[in-house]
C-alpha cells in the first residue's frame, strides 16, 4: 500500500522510511506539512498518512484538518507522531482528525501494528466506496424503469431505441433482477382461455 510520511527531522525521516519499506510499503516522503499538503492534492495520493505532529509551515493537527475539509470524498487514515503525550494533546490530534497516534520515540512492534490497522481500514473504506458506486449505478437502472415506456399496443413489446423491440420480461430482466411466472388474469381466462376450453 502506498504511505506518505511527513517528518521534518532528516533522521527520523530516514528511519521511518526504511522502516517502512522494510515492510513492504510504498513510501512518498515529504519534509513538512506544506510539502505534504501539496502531496495530498496530486491524483494519486497515498491513502494512509503518517505524519509528524511538530513541522515547520503547517504542523501534524493543522494539516489534519485541511485533509479533512476536502471535498472530493478520498479515503484517508491519518496517524500522527509525537513527542507529546498529555491527554488534552492526544484529544486535540484526534479531534482535528487523526484515527490514530504513535508517541516518539516510537516502538516498531507498535507502529507495525498501527499501521497493519490502517492498512486495512483503508482497504475496507475502499471497497465500500465501490459498492456505494455500483449501488448507485444499479439504482440508476432501476430509475429508468419509472419513466414512460413505447409499448405496442398489440403484442406489448417494448420498443429500445428507434427500431428494436423487445419482450416486456426481456426489457425489466436486463435492467433489475427481477425475475417472472406466468399465469392467467380471471379477466384473460373468460376471454381467451375459457372459450377455448370450450370449443375443445
Amino acid at each position: 500500500m502506498r504511505t506518505l510520511i511527513a517528518e521534518d527531522d532528516p533522521i527520523s525521516r530516514r528511519v521511518l522510511e526504511a522502516t517502512l519499506r522494510r515492510w513492504g510499503y510504498d513510501v512518498t516522503v515529504t519534509e513538512d506539512g506544506t510539502e505534504a499538503w501539496a502531496a495530498v492534492q496530486e491524483p494519486d495520493v497515498p491513502h494512509l498518512l503518517i505524519l509528524d505532529w511538530m513541522m515547520p509551515g503547517m504542523d501534524g493537527p493543522e494539516l489534519c484538518e485541511r485533509i479533512r475539509g476536502r471535498a472530493d470524498g478520498d479515503v484517508f487514515y491519518i496517524l500522527l507522531l509525537t513527542a507529546k503525550t498529555q491527554r488534552e494533546d492526544i484529544v486535540r490530534g484526534l479531534e482535528a482528525g487523526a484515527d490514530d497516534y504513535v508517541t516518539k520515540p516510537f516502538h516498531h512492534e507498535e507502529l507495525r501494528a498501527r499501521v497493519a490497522t490502517g492498512q486495512r481500514i483503508v482497504e475496507l473504506q475502499t471497497k465500500l466506496a465501490d459498492r456505494i458506486v455500483k449501488l448507485e449505478a444499479a439504482m440508476t437502472e432501476v430509475q429508468q424503469l419509472s419513466g414512460l415506456l413505447p409499448i405496442c399496443a398489440y403484442c406489448k413489446r417494448i420498443r429500445e431505441g428507434d427500431s428494436y423491440w423487445q419482450a416486456v420480461e426481456s426489457y425489466i430482466a436486463d435492467r433489475s433482477t427481477a425475475q417472472f411466472s406466468h399465469s392467467v388474469c380471471p379477466e384473460c381466462y373468460e376471454r381467451v382461455v375459457k372459450p377455448q376450453l370450450d370449443e375443445l
